[in-house]
């Protein structure tokens, strides 16, 4: 009698192993897709029509890379109404929207854009950033660094400043305008706050040397329709090729995600996640977050 019962005991133990085994796997495997998660910001942006089409491909990026509860809120005016100095000083709409939504608290990132400097370069950043301050002490800043405007003459306009090409002109204005005269300025302002850049101009500027070398490997029109040019117009607004790239380079600045392993579709045959990567890798680690 015993002897059957631990027959019948060991049959149903092997019945219910091969059961605990899958419930052990499912687990496990929900363990590790949590590990792979990453906490998300709330984030206000606001800039102009040369920052806007990064940060409306943002929220699509991070979305598939593993980040959870990422927010923003995006306010934009077009050209230099869009810089931090004119809209401190605007009446309108887009100023009581951000000052409402730095009142609220919780903003953990506070992303501007970077424009023809003025004759004082802080002004509008010292306002905004006094203001984001008062109930979101640990708010951090960035800066992104526009292209330069009309890309006809970008060869032409670096010759004429003593440059030797395009790229060394932009990487002067990122490390000596930028850099050391605005970026600086704010840091010896606010000590204790994270102010830091993205080089988000590199991506047009790195596009634009690979279409005239022959390495993309998309059918891309200089100028020409969002989806299929560089750049939409003269002035230099980005494409869609140019926009998503500037985008994974915000990715890899506000969250460190590895572009070389992340899945996001971008929908071109050319490797944007490297382009990217390689633009920020090549930034002062001095400014980055």
């Amino acid at each position: 009698m015993i002897s059957e019962q631990r027959t019948s005991c060991l049959l149903g133990m092997k019945k219910i192993a091969p059961l605990f085994l899958l419930l052990t796997l499912i687990l496990t495997s929900c363990g590790k897709q949590n590990t792979h998660e990453k906490a998300g910001y709330n984030m206000l942006l606001m800039g102009h029509s040369f920052f806007k089409p990064y940060a409306d491909r943002l929220e699509e990026v991070v979305s598939e890379s593993g980040i959870v509860n990422h927010n923003q809120t995006r306010i934009f005016r077009g050209g230099a109404q869009g810089s931090p100095d004119s809209l401190w000083n605007w009446t309108g709409s887009e100023n009581t929207l951000i000052k409402k939504t730095l009142d609220n608290g919780n903003v953990d990132i506070f992303g501007m854009t970077s424009g023809p400097l003025q004759e004082n370069p802080t002004d509008g950043y010292i306002e905004w950033i006094s203001y984001a301050l008062q109930n979101n002490p640990d708010i951090k800043v960035f800066i992104s660094i526009g292209q330069p405007d009309f890309p006809n003459d970008w060869e032409q306009t670096a010759q004429d400043y003593g440059f030797s090409s395009a790229h060394v002109g932009y990487e002067y204005h990122v490390n000596y305008r930028i850099h050391k005269t605005l970026i600086d300025s704010l840091r010896a302002k606010f000590p204790s706050t994270n102010i830091f850049s993205i080089p988000t101009g590199k991506a047009g500027l790195s596009l634009w040397q690979m279409q005239k070398d022959g390495l993309l490997l998309d059918s891309i029109s200089y100028i020409g329709p969002f989806e299929s040019s560089l750049f939409t117009d003269e002035k230099g607004h980005q494409g869609e090729m140019t926009a998503y790239t500037g985008a994974l380079m915000w990715l890899k600045s506000l969250y460190q995600v590895d572009l070389s392993a992340n899945s996001f579709v971008t929908g071109f045959n050319t490797d944007l996640h490297s382009v990217a990567e390689a633009m920020i890798n090549s930034h002062d680690p001095d400014y980055n977050q």
